[in-house]
Protein backbone atom coordinates (compact mmCIF):
# COMPACT_ATOMS: atom_id res chain seq x y z
CA UNK A 1 0.00 0.00 0.00
CA UNK A 2 1.45 3.43 -0.80
CA UNK A 3 2.16 5.97 1.73
CA UNK A 4 1.13 9.35 1.56
CA UNK A 5 2.89 12.32 2.59
CA UNK A 6 1.01 15.37 4.04
CA UNK A 7 2.96 18.70 5.74
CA UNK A 8 1.74 19.69 9.13
CA UNK A 9 2.13 22.98 10.66
CA UNK A 10 3.23 21.46 14.30
CA UNK A 11 4.85 19.69 16.61
CA UNK A 12 5.43 16.10 15.75
CA UNK A 13 5.14 14.43 18.88
CA UNK A 14 4.70 10.88 19.75
CA UNK A 15 0.89 10.95 20.13
CA UNK A 16 -1.22 13.57 19.12
CA UNK A 17 -4.82 15.03 18.08
CA UNK A 18 -4.82 16.96 15.18
CA UNK A 19 -7.93 19.17 14.30
CA UNK A 20 -7.10 20.65 10.96
CA UNK A 21 -9.93 20.89 8.84
CA UNK A 22 -8.48 20.89 5.67
CA UNK A 23 -6.25 17.73 6.86
CA UNK A 24 -9.65 15.96 8.26
CA UNK A 25 -11.33 16.54 4.84
CA UNK A 26 -8.87 15.09 3.02
CA UNK A 27 -7.71 11.69 5.03
CA UNK A 28 -12.26 10.74 5.97
CA UNK A 29 -13.77 12.93 2.60
CA UNK A 30 -11.70 12.54 -0.16
CA UNK A 31 -9.10 9.32 0.90
CA UNK A 32 -11.34 7.45 2.87
CA UNK A 33 -8.50 6.71 4.97
CA UNK A 34 -9.30 4.21 8.11
CA UNK A 35 -8.28 3.31 11.47
CA UNK A 36 -5.08 1.90 11.40
CA UNK A 37 -3.55 3.78 8.11
CA UNK A 38 -0.47 4.60 8.34
CA UNK A 39 1.02 8.01 6.81
CA UNK A 40 4.22 9.88 6.92
CA UNK A 41 4.06 13.39 7.88
CA UNK A 42 6.87 16.33 7.47
CA UNK A 43 6.64 19.60 9.61
CA UNK A 44 8.57 23.03 9.06
CA UNK A 45 11.47 21.68 11.24
CA UNK A 46 11.79 19.38 8.25
CA UNK A 47 11.19 16.47 10.84
CA UNK A 48 10.08 13.56 8.88
CA UNK A 49 7.83 10.85 11.00
CA UNK A 50 5.27 7.62 9.71
CA UNK A 51 2.62 7.32 11.96
CA UNK A 52 -0.47 5.28 12.58
CA UNK A 53 -4.38 6.77 12.29
CA UNK A 54 -5.58 5.40 15.75
CA UNK A 55 -9.00 6.98 15.95
CA UNK A 56 -11.43 9.07 13.79
CA UNK A 57 -13.14 11.02 15.51
CA UNK A 58 -16.21 13.24 14.73
CA UNK A 59 -14.03 16.36 13.85
CA UNK A 60 -10.23 15.59 14.42
CA UNK A 61 -8.21 12.46 14.22
CA UNK A 62 -6.10 10.92 16.82
CA UNK A 63 -2.58 9.40 14.83
CA UNK A 64 0.57 7.40 17.06
CA UNK A 65 4.22 7.17 15.92
CA UNK A 66 5.52 4.52 14.36
CA UNK A 67 8.72 5.30 13.46
CA UNK A 68 11.18 8.54 12.97
CA UNK A 69 12.37 8.64 8.91
CA UNK A 70 15.16 10.30 7.33
CA UNK A 71 14.59 13.51 6.26
CA UNK A 72 14.78 14.06 2.39
CA UNK A 73 16.36 17.98 1.37
CA UNK A 74 17.94 19.29 -1.25
CA UNK A 75 21.31 18.89 -1.68
CA UNK A 76 21.57 23.06 -2.69
CA UNK A 77 20.10 26.24 -1.69
CA UNK A 78 18.72 27.21 -4.57
CA UNK A 79 16.93 30.42 -5.60
CA UNK A 80 14.48 30.54 -8.97
CA UNK A 81 14.05 34.19 -9.97
CA UNK A 82 11.70 34.47 -12.61
CA UNK A 83 9.44 37.49 -14.14
CA UNK A 84 5.89 36.93 -13.26
CA UNK A 85 3.39 34.77 -15.91
CA UNK A 86 0.71 34.33 -16.48
CA UNK A 87 -1.03 31.97 -13.57
CA UNK A 88 -1.41 28.86 -15.01
CA UNK A 89 2.22 29.08 -16.33
CA UNK A 90 3.10 30.30 -12.73
CA UNK A 91 1.57 27.40 -11.00
CA UNK A 92 3.52 24.98 -13.54
CA UNK A 93 7.04 26.53 -12.99
CA UNK A 94 6.04 26.10 -9.07
CA UNK A 95 5.13 22.92 -9.19
CA UNK A 96 7.90 21.63 -11.19
CA UNK A 97 10.27 23.86 -9.78
CA UNK A 98 9.55 22.35 -6.15
CA UNK A 99 10.12 18.85 -8.04
CA UNK A 100 13.36 19.54 -9.22
CA UNK A 101 14.77 20.86 -5.78
CA UNK A 102 14.25 24.98 -5.63
CA UNK A 103 14.71 26.08 -2.26
CA UNK A 104 13.52 29.66 -2.93
CA UNK A 105 11.16 31.31 -5.29
CA UNK A 106 11.31 35.01 -6.05
CA UNK A 107 8.81 36.18 -8.74
CA UNK A 108 9.88 39.37 -10.53
CA UNK A 109 8.45 42.43 -11.80
CA UNK A 110 11.10 43.19 -14.90
CA UNK A 111 11.04 46.17 -17.44
CA UNK A 112 8.31 43.66 -19.94
CA UNK A 113 6.69 41.83 -17.37
CA UNK A 114 3.12 41.60 -19.13
CA UNK A 115 1.40 39.83 -16.13
CA UNK A 116 1.67 41.46 -12.45
CA UNK A 117 -0.75 39.13 -11.11
CA UNK A 118 0.91 37.25 -7.58
CA UNK A 119 -1.66 34.90 -5.71
CA UNK A 120 0.85 34.19 -2.63
CA UNK A 121 -1.88 31.89 -0.61
CA UNK A 122 -2.59 30.07 -4.13
CA UNK A 123 1.67 29.75 -4.60
CA UNK A 124 2.01 28.34 -1.12
CA UNK A 125 -0.72 25.67 -1.57
CA UNK A 126 0.75 24.66 -4.72
CA UNK A 127 4.39 24.13 -3.80
CA UNK A 128 3.25 22.67 -0.37
CA UNK A 129 1.00 20.01 -2.53
CA UNK A 130 4.28 19.44 -4.57
CA UNK A 131 6.88 19.11 -1.79
CA UNK A 132 4.18 16.21 -0.27
CA UNK A 133 3.65 14.65 -3.73
CA UNK A 134 7.73 14.31 -4.54
CA UNK A 135 8.85 12.92 -1.86
CA UNK A 136 10.78 16.40 0.35
CA UNK A 137 10.88 17.36 4.05
CA UNK A 138 10.71 20.85 3.17
CA UNK A 139 8.28 23.65 1.93
CA UNK A 140 10.37 26.05 -0.43
CA UNK A 141 10.05 29.20 0.87
CA UNK A 142 7.86 31.89 -1.37
CA UNK A 143 8.90 36.31 -1.71
CA UNK A 144 6.60 39.01 -3.18
CA UNK A 145 7.14 39.86 -6.23
CA UNK A 146 10.57 42.23 -6.88
CA UNK A 147 12.51 44.00 -9.36
CA UNK A 148 15.66 42.30 -10.51
CA UNK A 149 18.05 45.46 -9.32
CA UNK A 150 16.64 45.09 -5.47
CA UNK A 151 17.00 41.10 -5.73
CA UNK A 152 21.14 41.53 -6.66
CA UNK A 153 21.38 44.25 -4.47
CA UNK A 154 19.95 41.98 -1.31
CA UNK A 155 21.02 38.96 -2.28
CA UNK A 156 24.20 39.90 -4.09
CA UNK A 157 26.79 39.34 -1.21
CA UNK A 158 25.37 35.98 0.14
CA UNK A 159 24.44 34.27 -2.99
CA UNK A 160 26.29 33.67 -6.09
CA UNK A 161 23.65 34.98 -8.78
CA UNK A 162 23.34 34.27 -12.49
CA UNK A 163 21.41 35.34 -15.43
CA UNK A 164 20.21 32.65 -17.71
CA UNK A 165 20.34 33.89 -21.07
CA UNK A 166 22.29 33.20 -24.28
CA UNK A 167 26.09 34.09 -23.78
CA UNK A 168 28.90 31.83 -22.31
CA UNK A 169 27.90 28.76 -20.19
CA UNK A 170 30.01 29.69 -16.87
CA UNK A 171 29.16 25.75 -15.80
CA UNK A 172 32.42 25.14 -13.91
CA UNK A 173 31.07 28.21 -11.79
CA UNK A 174 27.43 26.38 -11.10
CA UNK A 175 28.83 23.22 -10.59
CA UNK A 176 30.94 24.44 -7.54
CA UNK A 177 28.09 26.69 -5.85
CA UNK A 178 25.73 25.36 -2.99
CA UNK A 179 24.01 28.65 -2.86
CA UNK A 180 22.60 30.04 -5.99
CA UNK A 181 20.43 32.44 -7.73
CA UNK A 182 19.67 31.73 -11.45
CA UNK A 183 17.27 34.71 -13.27
CA UNK A 184 14.92 34.47 -16.09
CA UNK A 185 13.71 37.21 -17.84
CA UNK A 186 9.95 37.45 -19.49
CA UNK A 187 9.04 36.39 -23.39
CA UNK A 188 10.46 40.36 -24.56
CA UNK A 189 13.58 39.50 -22.87
CA UNK A 190 15.45 41.69 -20.39
CA UNK A 191 15.31 45.49 -21.39
CA UNK A 192 18.51 47.68 -22.25
CA UNK A 193 18.85 48.60 -18.80
CA UNK A 194 18.35 45.92 -17.04
CA UNK A 195 21.25 44.14 -19.22
CA UNK A 196 23.26 47.46 -18.33
CA UNK A 197 22.80 46.84 -14.84
CA UNK A 198 23.75 43.47 -14.75
CA UNK A 199 26.76 44.14 -16.39
CA UNK A 200 27.89 47.02 -13.97
CA UNK A 201 27.10 44.53 -11.36
CA UNK A 202 29.46 41.93 -13.12
CA UNK A 203 26.68 39.24 -13.09
CA UNK A 204 27.61 36.19 -14.88
CA UNK A 205 25.23 34.34 -17.99
CA UNK A 206 24.47 31.18 -18.22
CA UNK A 207 22.95 29.49 -21.54
CA UNK A 208 20.22 27.08 -20.98
CA UNK A 209 20.11 26.44 -24.92
CA UNK A 210 20.93 26.80 -28.42
CA UNK A 211 17.54 27.38 -28.77
CA UNK A 212 15.59 30.22 -28.04
CA UNK A 213 13.17 29.16 -24.91
CA UNK A 214 9.53 30.68 -23.30
CA UNK A 215 9.85 31.95 -20.51
CA UNK A 216 8.05 28.85 -18.15
CA UNK A 217 10.52 26.81 -19.97
CA UNK A 218 13.72 28.89 -19.12
CA UNK A 219 12.49 29.04 -15.58
CA UNK A 220 12.43 25.26 -15.48
CA UNK A 221 15.78 24.76 -17.36
CA UNK A 222 17.07 26.85 -14.61
CA UNK A 223 16.00 24.74 -11.58
CA UNK A 224 17.71 21.84 -13.58
CA UNK A 225 20.72 23.76 -14.48
CA UNK A 226 21.00 24.68 -11.11
CA UNK A 227 21.46 21.25 -9.68
CA UNK A 228 24.37 20.85 -11.81
CA UNK A 229 27.28 19.41 -9.32
CA UNK A 230 30.19 18.15 -12.34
Amino acid sequence: MKLHRFYLDRDLVHDFWTDDKELFHQWTRVMRFQEGREVVLFNAERETRLYQIEKIGNDAIHLKLVTEMEPSLPEKDIYLCFSLLKKDKIDWVLQKGTELGVSHFVPLMCDRTEKTGWNHERAQKIVTEAAEQCGRSDIPRLREPITPQTLINELGDEVDIFIAERGEKHLELIANCKKLAIMTGPEGGWSDEEKAYFVEKRIPHVSLSSFTLRAETAAIAAAALAQRDS
